[in-house]
């Protein structure tokens, strides 16, 4: 059993419900990780066996681009897609944070985990 993590993957996005939101945008991280049987990856030395974090970057990036109004939809979206292009035995988890959420009071970030 393996663990990759790709973490503090910056995006400028413009998710939300409020309008200045979706005009201005903000700030989010996401961080991924994958656990499972990597030993392929392990023993092989070869980029084909492995979860490729430049193509989970990639996906992470395609997906912050398509506006949403909630970053549970946003984390959901971008689970699916990753789970979609790897082995389904695998167990991902996906941690996307919005940076100082543009909410009445000092919040320095609001951040929705999902896995599966």
């Amino acid at each position: 059993m393996g663990l990759m993590e790709v973490n503090g993957i910056r995006v400028y996005a413009y998710h939300g419900c409020l309008t200045e939101e979706t005009r201005i945008g903000g700030s989010f991280r996401v961080d991924v990780s994958v656990e499972g049987d990597l030993v392929l990856a392990e023993t092989s030395d070869r980029l084909e066996h492995a979860v490729d974090y430049s193509r989970v970057t990639a996906i992470v990036m395609e997906q912050m681009a398509l506006r949403a109004d909630l970053i549970e939809h946003v984390a959901h979206r971008i689970l699916k897609a990753l789970k979609s292009e790897w082995d389904p035995a695998l167990r991902w988890r996906v941690r996307l944070v919005k940076e100082r959420p543009p909410i009445n009071g000092d919040v320095a970030e609001a951040v929705y985990t999902v896995g599966g």
